[in-house]
């Protein structure tokens, strides 16, 4: 691929845009559950900028993670050009030099910090903390927590509980089991695709001692945990049909369909680049299922 130094289109790729469905749809369901409970028990106007907030600071976090990740990886030399399975990255390509991308990661950082800052006025202090804690561990993740295993935990939490509970409390302040379980299970479709990441790059991460949860309970294992993530998101979906909305528990079995045949596309290549295909269709998948839920709920 040809790629100017430090060219808007490597910029672009360095924020790698398919990742940013894992940044939408959480952000998404919560907001559906917050726009339909305020109509229907809380009497109180759903506040839409609020809602531009949450999702503008999501989708910086996202690429503010991918920077660090680009950066992080690259000067600790697991991406290696000739060695690496996954898609082309911008610092190892040299397509933006280790410089530009720290000072890239100083930005997105600010960023985010000033566009989650006004999300005080509407959820209160506790929002402060929240975003702390978005930022430390955006840098933990890379740094240290995706070399001990814990990456799986973490996209549980920042990219389940995290967002879609914070997104509705923005809007409501307070919390529904429905809105807890709603999100593990988002949490857990989302997760598919760091296992699928992960298992494509099962043999380098080990070489470089990065012990994913693939690499400690190795590829058959991880293969049934990545079909299992979505079986039990779909079957957690009840909580919905608990509280009558048929909708939302339904539409996402759909997805289920999808999540399976991009298992077993898996389990046919097994290995090697071709896997990037099944990580494309995965991140298709996570943003169909974030669709079928939010449609669901508001039908519901």
């Amino acid at each position: 691929m040809e790629v100017r130094k430090d060219s808007l289109k490597a910029w672009i790729l360095a924020a790698r845009p398919k990742t940013l469905t894992g940044a939408a749809v959480p952000v998404m369901i919560g907001l559906a559950l917050a726009w339909v409970d305020a109509r229907l028990y809380a009497g109180d106007p759903f506040n839409w900028l609020a809602a531009a907030l949450c999702m503008a600071f999501a989708f910086i976090m996202q690429i503010d993670a991918n920077f660090i990740n680009d950066f992080v990886d690259y000067a600790k030399g697991t991406d290696d050009r000739e060695t690496r399975l996954g898609p082309e990255r911008a610092c190892a390509q040299g397509w933006v030099s280790l410089e530009r991308m720290r000072h890239a990661i100083a930005i997105t950082t600010c960023l985010a910090c000033i566009v989650g800052l006004p999300l005080v006025w509407f959820g209160g202090l506790e929002m402060v903390l929240i975003g702390m804690l978005c930022v430390v561990f955006c840098f933990l993740y890379t740094t240290h927590l995706s070399y001990l295993g814990l990456g799986d935990v973490l996209v549980l939490v920042f990219f389940g509980l995290v967002p879609v509970s914070i997104t509705y409390y923005v809007q409501l302040h307070t919390f529904t089991w429905e809105v807890i379980v709603a999100s593990l299970a988002c949490g857990l479709v989302i997760d598919a695709l760091l296992l699928i990441n992960n298992f494509r790059d099962r043999d380098t991460d080990r070489q470089a001692g990065k012990n994913t949860i693939v690499v400690h309970i190795g590829a058959e294992a991880a293969l049934g945990c990545y079909l299992g993530v979505g079986i039990v998101a779909c079957l957690m979906g009840g909580i919905f049909a608990f509280n009558g909305r048929w909708w939302a528990f339904g539409f996402p079995f759909a997805y289920l369909l999808l999540h399976l045949l991009t298992y077993l596309r898996i389990k046919r290549i097994w290995q090697g680049r071709e896997l990037n295909k099944c990580l494309g269709d995965t991140a298709r998948n996570i943003f169909i299922y974030g669709l079928l839920v939010t449609v669901g709920i508001l039908l519901s």
